[in-house]
């Protein structure tokens, strides 16, 4: 899904070239988010998202921030939370 066309009030995976950024939607105006319940994950070189993320999945999101607002930047794709299978 594009990020223009994430719903309002689920739960995504916004993964970028530098973080991976998990949370409920609350807007998005152009290329600038607004998570709830949010939790970022800085990604070093090597490291496998994919593995966070079902992580992530299968526990809960460890929200790190109440309200988050961040520009997508280097964006790779967008999914529900939901959608990701549960390691």
């Amino acid at each position: 899904m594009q990020l223009t066309q994430a719903p309002r009030g689920i739960n995504v995976v916004v993964e970028t070239s530098e973080a991976v950024y998990i949370g409920r939607v609350g807007s998005v105006e152009g290329r600038r988010m607004q998570l709830h319940h949010a939790a970022v994950f800085p990604l070093t070189a090597g490291q496998s998202a994919e593995a966070l993320i079902r992580k992530t999945a299968k526990f809960g999101v460890p929200v790190e921030h109440q309200s988050l607002v961040f520009e997508a930047e280097g964006q790779v794709r967008v999914r529900r939370l939901g959608d990701v299978p549960k390691a």
